[in-house]
């Protein structure tokens, strides 16, 4: 995560978020919009974001960062300037095949280093990002931190958070009778 300590101030967390907290406290892809200079708005999908991220990979961040622990969800910051890389729509259905092909169909049980590994090559194929100068990011991030009113951001939904403890919740055994 070398040059990326100024985004170790800005938290990532499940899920879409109506304004980022002082932690930032968002989504991989709502703190990517920040860091791309877009004025801040909260994403529920991949096509929430403007024309210029790749659709495949966005909506394949948003699948890793939301069914991330805390801990490794933040091994994601560095991808953050990384996606606003679009491309023509063969190299996106190309990105799309890659994501598909590599990752399990069991995506809420892969492990996370699996996931990390496909995002790198779905980012490999096809058109790099910008390089935005990391001084320029931090300071866009930093800017919408002080526009906060709260210390964390909230869910932009409670029925979010409900929805994925149904998915996410261990069946319990029958007891005995």
């Amino acid at each position: 995560m070398e040059g990326f300590d100024h985004l170790l101030n800005w938290t990532l967390k499940a899920g879409s978020h109506p304004f980022p907290g002082k932690d930032g406290g968002t989504c991989i892809n709502e703190a990517a919009l920040v860091a791309a200079g877009f004025d801040y708005k909260p994403i529920r999908a991949a096509e929430d974001m403007p024309e210029c991220f790749s659709r495949p990979i966005c909506r394949f961040a948003m699948l890793l960062n939301d069914h991330a622990c805390e801990e490794d969800r933040q091994r994601l910051l560095p991808y953050v300037t990384r996606l606003a890389c679009a491309d023509a729509p063969e190299v996106e259905k190309a990105r799309a095949a890659y994501i598909n092909r590599n990752m399990s169909r069991a995506y809420t049980r892969f492990p996370f280093d699996e996931g990390i590994e496909v995002l790198e090559g779905a980012l490999a194929i096809g058109r790099q990002a910008d390089l935005f100068p990391l001084e320029e990011v931090k300071g866009r991030m930093m800017a919408v931190q002080a526009q906060a009113t709260s210390p964390a951001s909230d869910p932009d939904t409670p029925l979010f958070a409900k929805i994925k403890g149904w998915f996410s919740a261990k069946s319990e055994p029958e007891p005995a009778g």
